[in-house]
This record gives C-alpha cells, structure tokens and sequence, in this order.
C-alpha cells in the first residue's frame, strides 16, 4: 500500500500568461529567494524488491504491479524500475559525472529531460535545457498528477538587462531622447550611451549599467516614448541587430504516468509558453532515457525504411548522428532543389536493445507527423548511445526582400502551435522479447489492440501469391505541329492490350494478379483533379473500361484503377491561386520533376501542385460519387497513405497534424465504400484501411553510421496486409537471385511495373525514369521469379513472420508462424550453418509443411 506525504517544492519563479488567443505576455515574478512551502497528496517512497544505491535520493512516486516510478526531487530525473526483469531504466545517465568527452552544453544535455528550441525575430535559432536553464536556477515544480508526476520548467529569467536597450543611437536620436527628458533623465543617457569620436555614433556603454544606474536607463527611455518601431528604424539605420532578452523565458511542462507495461511521457502543447518575439520551433524530449554507456552491448533501433540496427559504440563517429523525419517530407516546407536518396520513415516507433536481456521500445502516440527521430553512439559528444524524439512545434520560413541593392533574410513563422500534444509509450521488454523481433510483435500486439491492424480474411485468400503488376496507360508527351510544341496524350497500355497482357500471364500459370492501372482517366498519369472522373477516350473510353473490369471479374483478378488525391499535376481547371497548398512564404506549393542524371529538382520543366489538406476531404467525396459508377471493386492510392502536407495560408492555417487527420478520414471515406485500397508507400497511420502495400520499404537507407537492415516492417504488418516492394525492373537489384532471396526473407510479393508499347515511347518525356517497361522484355523473367518466389511463400501465404535472424556474415533465417523457415545467402560462396549447407546466393527451407 502506498501513503500519502507532503512534499517540498523547490523555488520556482511563477510566469502567468495571459488566456489562449492572446499573444502578450504578463510576467509575475515571485522572491526567487525563498523557498516555498506547499502541502500536496503525494506518495511515500517505493520499497523496491531490490537493492540499488543509485535510487537513494530519489522519491518512489506510483507503482503498479509491473512497475515503479521514482522521482529525484533535486533535478526532476525520474528512474522507473522494471519488476519483472529488475531493470531501472533512468532519463539520465546515473553515471554522467563521469563522462570523460561531454563538456559544457553537451555536459548539461545530459542532465536534461527537455530542450526548446527557439527563434529570434531575426531567424536565428538557439536551443535551452531544463537542467542548466531552470533546474540549476530552481525554477521548476514537481506536482502529482494521477498515476505519475508532473514537472513544470521555467527557462530563463525575467529579469531587464542591458542587452535589452538599443545597441546604438544616431547622434539625431540621442539628441531627440535627451529633449524630451529632465536633467535626470539626460543624465542616465549620457550615462548609458558614449559617443564613438570617429563615428558620431551614440554606443551602449554595458559596463555602467548594472543596479540603479540600469533602472534608471530603463525609466529614461520610457520616459521618452522610445517605441519597438524606433529600435526597429534604428537597426535598419546604423545596420545593426540586436534580441529583446527580457523575453526570453519560457515554460513547459513534462508528465510522467504508468499504464500497465508501459511509461507514458507526454510534453502538452499547452503548457509550452513564449513570447511572441521568441517563438519555440522545436521540443525534444528524453534524450537520454536509458542511455547506454561504453561497457553495455547491444543495438539502437531506428524506423529507417524496414529498419535498422546501430550497435552500440561502433566508433563511426566520423559519420553523420542518424535523424529522419516521420512519414517523409512535407512538400509544402520543401525547400531544396537536389533529391536525397533515402528510405521514409512509416512507423513512428524506436528502441534500445541490450545484450543482457532487457530492451525499452518507445512509440509516439501523439505529434508523430511533426516527429524527428534521432540516435548516436558514443564518441562523439559523449559516451552514450541513445535515441530520442523532438517534436516541430511551430515551423519556419524565410522571405527574402530586396531594396536598394540590398538583400535582407526576415523569418515568417506558422500562425499557430501543433495541433497536439507530443507523447511517447516507453515499453519495458525482457528475455527473448528484449530484441527487435519482440518489439515488432509487440508493436504488432499493440495496433491489433488499438484495432489499426486487422488480420487478412479468409474469404480473400488464394492459393498463390498475388503478382503485383502496374500498368501505364496514357502519358502526356510533347509533340509539335508546325513547329508549334504542344502537349498530346500517348497511350502506353490500352485497356485491350491490358487484356492481353494479363491473358499471357495466365498462359504461364500467374493465376493471382492484382493489377494496379495508372493514367486511365483526366488525361494520363498526371491526371487533372479527379473531383471529376471521365475515362481516357485514347485509351478505350469508358466502354474500354468496363470490358477490361469484366475480364478481371471473371478471371478473378485484383483490379485497381490508380489516382493521385494530393497532388495535381495538370493545370487545366486548376486554380493554384484558390486551391494549391501555401509555404511559410505565402506563395503555392510546387514540386518539379527530378532530373537523374543530376539527382535535383528541374526547374525548366513544369511542377506539380500540393493541393490545399482542406479541400482533400470534399474532393475525395466527389471522386467517390464518380468512381462508384463505375463498379470498381478496388481503388490504388498513389499519394494519400504515402505523403503529408501542410497549408501555410493566412488565416487558413493546416498544420501536418491536421493534415493526417484529414487523410485519415478520406482514406476512411473510401474504405466505407468497401473498396479495397491498394496503396503506395504505407504510412502507419493508413493501416486500418488498406489491403495491399506497393513500394514498401525493403531496405532502410544505409546511412554510414547504422550496422544492419532488418524486416521490422515486415514483421509488423505480415498476415494483415499484403505488400510488394518496388518494381523490380525499375529497382536496384544486383541480380536475379538476390531479389529472389530478399523476396524470401522479407515474406515479399513479386512487383512489376510494364507497358505494352516500347520503352522507344518515353524517350523525351516527363517518364523517362521509366527506362525499363516493355512487357515483352520482362513476361519471361517475371514469370521465372515468381514462380521460385511462390513455390516456397505460398506455404506461408498469410502467415505472420515470428521470428528473424542472422545468422553469419550475409546469411539470415526468417521463420513464420506456421513453423517454417527460410535460410537465404546472399555470398558468392557457400555457407554450411547446423549441419545444413546453403549453396552460393541460394536458399533452403524446413520446418512447417513441406
């Protein structure tokens, strides 16, 4: 049973904000000297089941049957005890002191739960820290909240000092303050400001102005009615920039609660407060939590793509610190022209893995659209291995303004903060389940749970594999006549050749095909706004149309008509002034085309456009009341489980977090509808709607600085969705064979992209990325990889993937929950592993059914 207590708050200098909508702020600043005695219901220590003289001076706050959550009253450092495994997991290295690298900030990082950080009115960026920025100048409270604790950070001090006066004044200004003071007030001035002989220019003379002597500076220009527009014309006179340090300060809160298995660590939205002349862009929190130092073995788990692993201390400290973004890029903040070859980050989910058997897994809850995930090993700033969160609170852009032959770089900030609070679960995983298999079933576990996963009906099930084929129907190419260049359609795939295609499979005995149809209606690929659907008459038309949805009905073919729903690539009808999303600079979104061969954004050809989050919705009904008629059972998503973006618009603000909501209920719309939604890329937060998954990630990125790529993806999401990777024609494959054995280790379905007429047809087109697509080419090899794909999956259909392995150098073991396994090898030399030998690039099976 755990008693009540009083507890003692520590000194904490008191901010009152004035109520939300209001951008002032009232500072009421209590004696900083006195300590405060407050009476609050609280939980007397924790008798843990163990000894640890690290927790000596920490308080036992809550506890539940799995765990015990502790609290250093001194530092606001919290430590949660594991009973299962008797494992503390601390926010910050108990060790720290000792770190021989972190030495100033970086020392103070490690002490630190939460970092702001902020910009200036000029756009320059610092960062703050709860532990040199309050906790040392004892402006924190530890409060209790249900279930936990809470702990509220004031950053900096509101105190005036001399940085807060202008830095210079013409001799024209000194002149026009002194004449609407008295002989004090020219006194204070002359004191304050020394004139600079050589350029008649007035300087802040910092050194006098400490004590009375500063009030009384400060009372003189108030005096004089000097307003933020004189500083303002000032700066722009005599060239010179300068901050308003009085508001520099800031709140936030961090709450602490258990729930079950779990730590939930929620920063609200809320209770991040700040001037308007310090707007906060960024909160990272818990950077440290269960860090690990230089004795420790083990791993970080990062989302890269399918995953990866960083081991500890792996020394490639010469290399980059991992961090990516959850969900990919927001194309309306897209600000550079080159193309950054990288896998997307899907799941919103990281961890820490130790050898010894115990592993903390964290999953974002709340603000994973504005999520970064970070990680580094020790080496570099200091001798731990970690991975955290920072959330994006209010974002920013850059209006350059040209005048007089000079160029000045102003800042333009989001209206409004996120629509959300940020909030990690950290799990506590132990024994067999401390490693990424175990935090992938219980993520898996968890989304099943919070019914985000549903397990593949039988009544969709097939005795093969499905082969994913896309086809291309129509492409917009230039042609000219007379010389005059205009924009004609081409087809690529006609409704009829698509017949044919798929009877030529069927011939090679590809009964399950699911095929994905792109450029079938509003004018090819880079379709006009499918608000509207009409059919491309080049094509076949709408009579074309049906014949084909006839054929794959009746030979029990997937059929998806593909469209893209955020992006619109024609003009026609389009109002990009009305309808395309803003930037932070107020002018629409765009997004050129990428030229290969210089890996960045062409210019000279015409973008795309990010349309407006807010009309997503209302447009994804009108396609809807269109596309229904035409009887489709399915329908491919090339973008809206794939891309999220923002509308900076005045007064119209839709922030990424709105945006995903958005995108959720338009994605729910179309599942409503009972059409089966294939869709390309698969960001977690589609996973209720969607049957099929194209393009997964099948690799992470291969940052220089992680160890190993593994199917985390994969294993999350196998038995409930089926999913492809990229086309393999279209890939980076070295071979045959290691598509086969990348197929076979990540439970994969076979993917092609073709055409029926001649990669010739591309040529000078927006599509030459499409080097590659003639069916002719491809039917036969095709066939011969899917067929060695199917005979080994087919066993396992539908089944979850349990377990995954390394076993050596290259070669891995995938097992399903059936009981069978895959061994593959990717080396050109064979491998002999438990009496079983693996021939050079090949692969054996057992267990389960053979």
């Amino acid at each position: 049973m755990i008693r009540k207590n009083s507890v003692r708050l520590l000194p904490f200098i008191l901010i009152c904000f004035v109520l939300a909508g209001c951008s002032d702020t009232t500072l009421i600043e209590s004696n900083g000297s006195d300590l405060s005695e407050i009476e609050v219901s609280h939980n007397q220590p924790l008798q843990a089941s163990f000894m640890d003289s690290r927790l000596d001076e920490m308080k036992g706050m809550v506890e539940n049957e799995q765990l015990q959550l502790f609290v250093d009253e001194a530092t606001g450092n919290i430590a949660v005890h594991n009973k299962d495994s008797g494992e503390i997991w601390y926010s910050n290295p108990p060790d720290r002191e000792q770190d021989s690298i972190a030495s100033g900030v970086n020392s103070d990082l490690l002490s630190s739960q939460i970092q702001l950080h902020f910009y200036n009115n000029f756009g320059q960026g610092s960062v703050i820290n709860s532990y040199s920025d309050s906790i040392v100048h004892e402006q924190y409270q530890i409060e209790e909240i249900p279930d936990g604790v809470r702990v509220l950070y004031q950053f900096g001090k509101a105190e005036r000092s001399a940085a807060d006066l202008p830095l210079m004044l013409s001799q024209e200004r000194f002149e026009e303050l002194s004449s609407q003071l008295d002989n004090t007030g020219q006194r204070a001035l002359m004191i304050a400001y020394t004139e600079n002989s050589s350029t008649g220019i007035y300087e802040r003379n910092d050194s006098a102005l400490n004590g009375m002597q500063l009030e009384r500076a400060f009372t003189a220009f108030e005096e004089a009615g000097y307003t933020d527009e004189d500083l303002q014309q000032d700066m722009a006179e005599l060239n010179f920039t300068q901050e308003n340090e009085s508001g520099r300060v800031f709140l936030a809160a961090i709450e602490y609660t258990l729930d079950e298995d779990s730590l939930l660590v929620r920063v609200p939205v809320s209770s991040i407060q700040y001037s308007p002349d310090y707007p906060v862009s960024r909160v990272s929190m818990m950077r440290f939590f269960g860090a690990q130092g230089t004795e420790e073995t083990g791993s970080i788990f990062v989302p890269d793509g399918s995953g990866a692993l960083i081991n500890f201390n792996n020394g490639k400290t010469k290399y980059s610190a991992y961090q990516q973004s959850v969900y990919g890029t927001d194309m309306s903040t897209l600000t550079r022209d080159e193309d950054r070859e990288e896998e997307t980050v899907r799941l919103p989910v990281f961890g820490l893995i130790k050898d010894d058997g115990d592993a903390v897994l964290g999953i974002i809850e709340e603000g994973a659209s504005v999520a970064t995930i970070s990680a580094d090993v020790s080496g570099r700033v200091n001798n731990y291995n970690y991975v955290f969160p920072t959330f994006t609170v209010i974002s920013k852009g850059d209006v350059t303004l040209q005048a007089n032959q000079q160029e000045r770089t102003l800042p333009r900030f989001q209206e409004d903060p996120m629509n959300t609070d940020f909030s990690v679960r950290y799990v506590f995983l132990t024994g067999e389940e401390a490693s990424y298999q175990g935090m992938a079933r219980y993520y898996q576990d968890y989304l099943v749970n919070q019914n985000q996963l549903t397990a593949i009906n039988e009544d969709n099930q097939h005795d093969d594999l499905p082969f994913y084929l896309e086809l291309v129907g129509n492409i917009s190419k230039r042609q000219h006549m007379v010389g005059i260049p205009y924009e004609a359609l081409e087809p690529l795939t006609t409704f009829e050749q698509a017949t044919s295609i798929m009877s030529q499979m069927k011939e090679n005995e590809i009964e399950n095909i699911k095929l994905s149809y792109s450029g079938w209606f509003n004018s090819g690929v880079n379709h006009k706004l499918p608000n509207s659907i009409k059919v491309d008459r080049g094509i076949g038309g709408k009579q074309g149309f049906e014949k084909l949805l006839q054929y794959t009905q009746e030979h029990n073919i997937a059929f998806y008509p593909e469209m893209a729903l955020l992006n619109v690539h024609s003009d026609s009808g389009f109002s990009e002034r009305k309808q395309a999303a803003r930037t932070l600079t107020d002018i629409p979104a765009t997004v050129y085309p990428l030229n290969l061969a210089l890996n960045a954004r062409d210019r000279t050809q015409k973008p795309s456009y990010v349309l407006s989050p807010s009309l997503v919705e209302s447009y994804t009904e009108e396609m809807l009341a269109d596309f229904l008629k035409l009887e489709a059972t399915g329908i491919s998503l090339r973008d809206l489980a794939d891309t999220l973006n923002s509308d900076f618009r005045r007064n119209e603000q839709v922030d990424r977090v709105d945006s995903e909501r958005i995108s959720i209920n338009a994605l729910n719309s179309i599942y409503e509808e009972d059409l089966d939604l294939l869709a390309v890329g698969g960001n977690s937060y589609a996973f209720p709607y969607l049957s099929d998954i194209v393009n997964m990630p099948m690799d992470s990125s291969g940052f220089k600085l992680q160890d190993e790529s593994i199917p985390f993806f994969q294993m999350v999401v196998r038995g409930f969705i089926e999913y492809t990777g990229t086309p393999y024609n279209l890939s980076t494959n070295l071979s045959d064979k290691a598509y086969v054995l990348k197929a076979l280790e990540y439970g994969a379905n076979v993917h092609f992209k073709w055409t029926f007429e001649d990669n010739e047809s591309l040529k000078d087109t927006r599509f030459n990325h499409l080097y590659a697509v003639n069916y002719e080419q491809w039917l036969e090899k095709g066939t011969e990889l899917y067929h060695q794909v199917n005979d080994v999956l087919k066993q396992v259909a539908y089944e979850p993937i349990t377990a995954h392995q390394k076993l050596e150098e290259n070669v891995y073991q995938t097992e399903y929950s059936n009981g069978l396994y895959v061994m593959v090898n990717y080396n050109d030399f064979a491998v002999t592993i438990d009496g079983k030998t693996i021939e050079a690039e090949s692969y054996i099976t057992g267990g389960g059914v053979q």
